[in-house]
């Protein structure tokens, strides 16, 4: 590419950018209200001055927090960040005319946010009692100084930089030393892929770049690269996109005795390096006196001038001498200016920093020798060519697998201008010109071989000390499952967690994910782990507030941010919440996958992904890391954290695997004999060991699947077994409950979940941690349970059960005949009634009657009957062995009320129950009466879930009290009432004129 042509394109799409955020910044003054902007994160409304202070050399600080008294403890999630420019407004609105000032942010808390002002000449004042409003401001100085880089770059001739622009352009290709210089390296402790990056660095002549993915230690080579250049007598321009980048090479730096010089707004600098910064240099050095001097005397020159009003000869004579003065001054100034910056071996700064019409121009244009920018992927191209210009040499650093600039115009975007300069040579000269760190020393290696294999081709390895490292290892943290296992996958797919849909409304939220994160959160910190060693992380902003509004106050020190605002941090546990769920499989901007990889890869040694897998599997890079959680991880579903969710019905096919809840039936066993830190050798073989027990306690499972067996067919044959034992339960009339082994996966245990509600079953979770097991039982006869039951008779036939399945073992496998549900229910009713006839007769025994009396006044009683109950018809029918009879009892008990005892007709009068489908008459008809009150609440719990109706007739359920609702209404309401307001303004000018 031709640099004409690259300098016109880039120009066209950098206006085409700025024009974009101009309009979103018009658009947002003019259209969106100021709740709306807060919820955008560019706002901050109804902040007080908690304290206000001089410092910063001269420049006023103050910070802003919430008002106490409207019960706020912290901000709202917002994108404020050290280095932006923001305007502080009273309380008349974000307008030209109620602007206080315009400052700079130096730090930002969850509780609190620091802005520095600089102070005009008549000074600034704060009312400390009064509300304040915080507004992001467009800086349009990066703007023109990238613009003017690059057209110093289009007309660039003779200079240190011109052999460095052939080659970044194509034209001629990189070259090296031919005899590289033996390298001492300062830092004995470097990788062998570090050592080779900083001698490749170090061998080159035009360019070298250092491709670092997480956790390699990209900023230490970076360090050791800039000491050797400096141990050989070069000057260095180190440059970062961000502050923070830089401020952390300062000090690592500064703690290596080099001679470092920071330039920059003091208010954009950590604490820890002001004193490196060129005010504080300044501040300190042998012409500061005789500036000061200088200045008191312009000072009293100013206050003499304004005595003599009336004098013109000698106001005059004032005038000359304060421009004789300021001509000194200035003199002075870029005297101890130069000298500093000559004297310091490495000068560091923003890209924008290093402009021509800052601090450097002091400089004469060939004093550095080498360029280094860190973070060069993170920044525009032509925020880079800023710093380029000044160097016959460059040395690129960063990681293009992360998060790319970030940029307004999604146009100006796809037509390149979110191509990093890092990731354009790395496609012009591939390994050639990049040297790639391949060591990790963060994350515990389950969490590293994802990241590994989908994005760095699988060529990081992890460090010794870092390998097989956990939560449990961390002084004072207890061995428990949460703090024994590097990845926890918390599957809320078929559980109605679904995701939060507010119309007119980007950002995303999901109560239940919320839920599930803070008893996560009460789960690690109770184990012992620091709230300030956990980070939260959700993509949308919604879900932060609402994440902050839970866990905030619980624990004060816990991080809680966007995927953006972790970009470059590190924390020992990770919770991150991918909110997404819903029917249609939408991720939104999940999909990108860079951004999902600067998630994940902030863990050290422990990470929980909160989602829907069902949702999030539509993607095929979130697919990856749900399936390598599964299959290297543990597995837990929602219904282990929440007890009264209700499954989500879905109305889907079973056999729809990408859509359906099967879909996420590879999930493995959890393993809960053995330590999960262990090789994965160890975990393949104790996950195999747990499937024969599974296959065990399960009733003899049919045999597993082959291997070339598609993993849609094995979903839908563990459906069919898990289905097929519910319904052997269900006809045996002899077993009271079955349970399911704790070595089912999540994947199964939502499937006996399913399958029981669909049955009428009552299904619980019993059990703590690793001995937790599903328990499947029908649901309790209201009626039967009044009467004595049969416990004496079901455990003598349990024993001949057992007797004769331990004679024939495939009694049990082959299972019971078919049998028509309806016809056992009246067997056992027949039965019931039976006994408690002999139950009366026992009764009637003990009172001294005589039995030949009590016969008699039987025989009597039963001629005058004229109607028999179902269950008498039923017991006289299983007396007699011919099925001709058994067909006739039951077409004369569908003629009467199906509850026991009942005689009432429903030939005429009658409810069919949904539930059983048997007829009962108006008394007994109620599901709560006869026995169906289990299946009852179920249907009512999943119609509730699904359609919001409470019941027939009741209409939508109330949703005024959802706080994220109420927010928006009111949000909907004031901007409408706004609209409004200023219709009627302007009709009414109108009448005037």
């Amino acid at each position: 590419m031709a640099v004409e042509e690259f300098v016109s394109k880039t120009l066209e799409l950098l206006e085409e950018e700025r024009e974009a955020e101009i309009e979103e910044t018009r658009l947002w003054r003019e259209n969106i209200s100021l709740k709306d902007l807060q919820t955008k994160g560019v706002c901050l409304l109804k902040l007080q001055i908690g304290s206000q202070s001089t410092g910063l050399y001269g420049r006023t600080v103050v910070i802003l927090e919430p008002r106490k008294h409207l019960g706020f403890s912290s901000l709202p999630s917002n994108s404020f960040g050290p280095g932006d420019i923001v305007g502080l407004y009273d309380a008349g609105g974000c307008t030209a005319a109620s602007q206080i000032g315009t400052g700079i942010v130096t730090r930002v808390g969850q509780a609190s946010i620091s802005v520095a002002f600089d102070d005009s000449n008549d000074g600034l004042s704060f009312d400390t009692d009064a509300l304040h409003s915080l507004l992001k401001l467009a800086n349009d100085v990066t703007y023109k100084r990238m613009k003017k880089a690059l057209n110093s770059l289009n007309r660039y001739s003779n200079g240190p930089a011109a052999n460095l622009i052939y080659v970044l352009f194509g034209d001629s290709k990189p070259s090296s030393q031919s005899q590289p210089n033996e390298v001492e390296f300062f830092n004995l402790s470097l990788d062998e892929s570090q050592r080779e990056a900083v001698t490749f660095a170090l061998s080159q002549r035009e360019v070298a770049v250092i491709h670092g993915p997480p956790g390699t230690g990209k900023t230490t080579t970076v360090v050791e690269i800039i000491l050797q250049a400096v141990k050989q007598g070069q000057k260095v321009l180190c440059c970062a996109s961000s502050n923070v980048a830089v401020d952390n090479l300062v000090e690592r730096l500064a703690r290596c005795k080099a001679k470092v010089l920071r330039l920059g707004h003091p208010a954009r600098l950590l604490e820890s390096i002001q004193k490196h910064s060129l005010d504080a240099i300044l501040a300190q050095s042998d012409n500061a006196n005789i500036i000061t001097d200088i200045r008191k005397d312009m000072d009293k020159a100013f206050s003499a001038m304004k005595k003599k009003r009336n004098e013109k000869g000698e106001r005059f004579n004032f005038r000359r001498e304060i421009g004789e003065l300021r001509k000194e001054l200035k003199t002075r100034e870029a005297t101890a200016i130069a000298q500093i910056l000559k004297s310091a071996d490495v000068v560091l700064s923003t890209n924008t920093g290093a402009c021509s019409d800052g601090p450097l121009k002091h400089l004469a244009a060939e004093h550095f020798d080498w360029v280094v920018i860190d973070e060069c992927a993170q920044a525009l191209e032509s925020s880079c060519w800023i710093p380029l210009l000044r160097a016959r040499k460059c040395v690129l650093a960063g990681d293009y697998k992360q998060l790319p600039p970030t940029i307004k115009s999604q146009t100006a975007a796809s037509k390149g201008l979110s191509l990093s300069l890092m990731e354009r040579l790395i496609q012009m000269y591939g390994d050639s010109v990049v040297r790639m760190l391949t060591v990790q020393y963060r994350m515990n290696s389950a969490i590293m071989d994802w990241a590994s294999k989908q994005m760095y081709q699988g060529r990081l390895t992890a460090h010794s000390s870092v390998e097989k490292h956990l939560l449990k290892d961390l002084a004072g943290v207890t061995c428990v499952d949460e703090t024994s296992t590097p990845l926890l996958l918390i599957d809320t797919s078929g559980c109605g967690l679904s995701e939060m849909e507010v119309p007119d409304e980007q950002s995303k939220g999901n109560q239940g994910e919320v839920d599930i994160v803070d008893l996560h959160i009460k789960a690690l910190t109770e184990a012992g782990v620091k709230a300030r060693d956990i980070a939260v992380i959700a993509p949308y902003n919604l879900q932060v507030d609402l994440l902050r509004q839970k866990l905030s106050t619980k624990h004060p020190e816990l991080e809680i941010k966007s995927v953006d605002g972790f970009q470059g941090r590190e924390k020992e546990a990770v919770v991150l919440s991918l909110v997404r769920s819903n029917r249609k499989g939408e991720v939104g901007f999940l999909a990108e996958d860079r951004r999902i990889n600067v998630a994940v890869t902030r863990a050290r040694r422990h990470i929980t992904v909160v989602c829907d897998s069902q949702t999030v599997k539509n993607h095929a890079f979130l697919k990856s890391l749900i399936d390598h959680m599964t299959e290297f991880g543990e597995v837990r579903t929602a219904f282990e954290y929440i007890q009264d969710i209700v499954p989500q019905n879905y109305t889907r096919d079973h056999k729809d695997t990408n859509v359906s809840t099967s879909s996420s039936a590879s999930t493995k066993p959890r393993v809960k004999d053995q330590p999960i830190g262990q090789t994965r050798q160890g975990k393949k073989k104790s996950s195999n060991s747990s499937k024969k027990e599974n296959t065990a306690g399960s009733e003899k499972h049919p045999k597993s699947c082959p291997s070339t067996q598609t993993k849609m067919e094995q979903d839908k044959n563990r459906d069919a077994e898990i289905r097929e034992q519910v319904e052997k339960f269900l006809k045996n009339p002899n077993q009271s409950e079955v349970q399911f082994p704790s070595s089912f996966n999540s994947h199964d245990r939502l499937l006996v979940h399913q399958i029981a509600e669909e049955l009428g079953l009552v299904h619980e979770s019993r059990g703590e941690g690793k001995d937790r097991y599903i328990s499947v039982s029908r649901p309790l006869d209201s009626a039967s349970a009044k009467e004595p039951t049969r416990a004496e008779e079901e455990e003598e036939q349990e024993t001949t059960q057992e007797e004769e399945t331990s004679r024939n073992p495939q009694s049990e496998r082959q299972g019971p005949p078919l049998i028509d549900l309806k016809s056992i229910h009246l067997d056992r009713m027949a039965r019931e009634q039976q006994k408690r006839d002999e139950h009366a007769q026992q009764k009637k025994q003990h009172n001294s009657i005589p039995a030949a009396q009590t016969q008699t006044s039987k025989k009597s009683k039963g001629k005058k009957r004229t109607k028999a109950g179902a269950c008498d018809i039923a017991a006289a029918a299983a007396l007699d062995g011919d099925f001709d009879t058994l067909i006739n009892a039951v077409v004369k008990a569908e003629s009467v009320c199906s509850f026991i005892r009942c005689k009432a007709s429903v030939l005429i009068l009658g409810q069919l129950c949904s539930f059983c489908n048997r007829q009962y008459c108006l008394s007994h008809h109620i599901p709560e009466v006869h026995g169906c009150g289990d299946k009852a609440k179920a249907h009512a719990r999943m119609r509730i879930s699904r359609e919001g109706v409470l019941y027939a007739g009741s209409g939508k359920k109330d949703k005024s009290m959802d706080p994220n609702k109420k927010a928006y209404l009111h949000r909907k309401l004031d901007s409408k009432l706004k609209d409004m307001a200023s219709d009627r303004k302007t009709k009414t000018k109108e009448k005037e004129s």
